[in-house]
């Protein structure tokens, strides 16, 4: 599995490949901002015409991280559907992989900007959720410590065999970490923005995604 483990607040976690992160001694696989009906909402709004396959990519990415690591409680960190008319959009093939997904494990909605109502079809949603030391949250929280969030679709730009590279990515130090958006039509916010910059320390590790995890100090881009 292509992973990179880390600590927070004393746990270990495995920072996914593909997006996701991996808690092994409690077995909960966490993903956040899946924004599974963007491309309804779009299409709704006049947006332009989106090919309607977004949903069924994101959810087969999180089959296979589901089969990879065999967790016993799934946590959706908020944004898990683009607005409500794009949550009832889900097709027959979709909602049905959906709750295959969920079936024989916990399932944890944790309600986002996007999506601060309880889910009616999937499961009701929560603001937070709590594990030994560590906070699941869709928005960061200054000041707290030992918190898992999402919201920021954070991403990053560097050199890498004299090409540049955009990628999404995982930001992290000792008090808290950021995951990357897992959904398939999804944008980013770069770790150098002022809102990401003013809630961690210059000792923070940025995660890039993709078939190999890189790692680089924070501190590198400034």
């Amino acid at each position: 599995m292509n992973s990179y483990d880390f600590y927070l607040m004393g746990e270990k976690l495995s920072a996914l490949g593909s997006g996701g992160l991996f808690w092994g001694d409690e077995k909960i696989l966490c993903v956040s901002d899946l924004h599974l009906g963007k491309a309804h909402r779009l299409n709704r709004d006049g947006a332009g015409a989106l090919p309607p396959y977004e949903n069924i990519d994101t959810l087969k990415r999180l089959q296979a991280d589901i089969r990879a690591t065999n967790p016993s409680c799934v946590i959706c960190l908020g944004d898990s559907f683009d607005d409500p008319l794009a949550e009832r959009s889900l097709d027959s093939v979709e909602i049905d992989l959906l709750k295959t997904l969920q079936k024989d494990r916990d399932w944890i909605w944790i309600s986002g900007n996007h999506d601060p109502y309880p889910s009616l079809q999937f499961g009701e949603s929560i603001s937070s959720f709590s594990k030994s030391s560590i906070t699941f949250r869709h928005i960061a929280l200054k000041g707290e410590i030992g918190e898992i969030s999402g919201h920021y679709h954070p991403k990053i730009s560097i050199n890498l065999s004299n090409a540049q590279i955009t990628r999404a990515c995982f930001i992290a130090d000792q008090k808290r970490l950021i995951m990357p958006a897992y959904g398939t039509y999804t944008g980013g916010l770069s770790v150098r923005s002022d809102e990401i910059k003013v809630l961690f320390e210059n000792d923070a590790t940025v995660m890039l995604t993709g078939n190999k995890i890189r790692t680089v100090p924070y501190s590198s881009f400034f």
